[in-house]
């Protein structure tokens, strides 16, 4: 039986080895098995799996919703723009300084800020720079949040974070 450290290993590694696939919109993590790379011998030999040092991020950088609006009620499609300040958005996989690339946290917390953001219903990427989407959401409340990731999907150090909004869908 696998502990919970191999688990979240292997997790990590799958998140490492998806991040060049990461472009429009949404990136499936990769599965193990779906890369040269062993990560079950990985993950059983016990290696560290080394990432890189966090991105610094410049001070006064923020990311912010230019819409919606926190408490406002849409019906589907809702459209979401992204601001930034302070900062450059470039694609996924380009290292430019004070530089990132959007992610969308849809009703849940933020990941951990020292690994890849992961890539699933709840944590959308927009690895192809863009600053805007047409999101389809369930009827009800729903908790939206930006958080810029570096070349790599990793939040920068300090994570350039908006603040939680909270929108309805009629």
């Amino acid at each position: 039986m696998k502990s919970a450290g191999a688990s979240s290993k292997i997790a990590g590694i799958a998140v490492l080895l998806s991040i060049s696939a990461c472009g429009e919109h949404e990136a499936e993590p990769a599965a193990a098995g779906e890369s040269s790379t062993d990560v079950a011998a990985i993950v059983a030999a016990e290696q560290p799996v080394a990432l890189p040092p966090r991105t610094a991020s410049p001070v006064g950088a923020t990311v912010f919703f230019i819409t919606p609006a926190d408490g406002d009620t849409a019906s589907n499609p809702v459209t979401i723009e992204f601001g930034l300040e302070g900062m450059n958005v470039v694609a996924a996989g380009v290292d430019e300084v004070h530089s990132g690339h959007h992610h969308l946290l849809v009703d849940t917390d933020p990941p951990d800020m020292g690994l890849p953001i992961p890539a699933d219903e709840n944590h959308i990427h927009f690895g192809d720079a863009s600053t805007s989407t047409a999101l389809t959401l369930e009827p009800g409340e729903h908790t939206l949040r930006l958080l810029l990731g570096d070349h790599l999907h990793i939040p920068h150090n300090p994570p350039i974070m908006s603040d939680t909004i909270t929108i309805i869908i009629e």
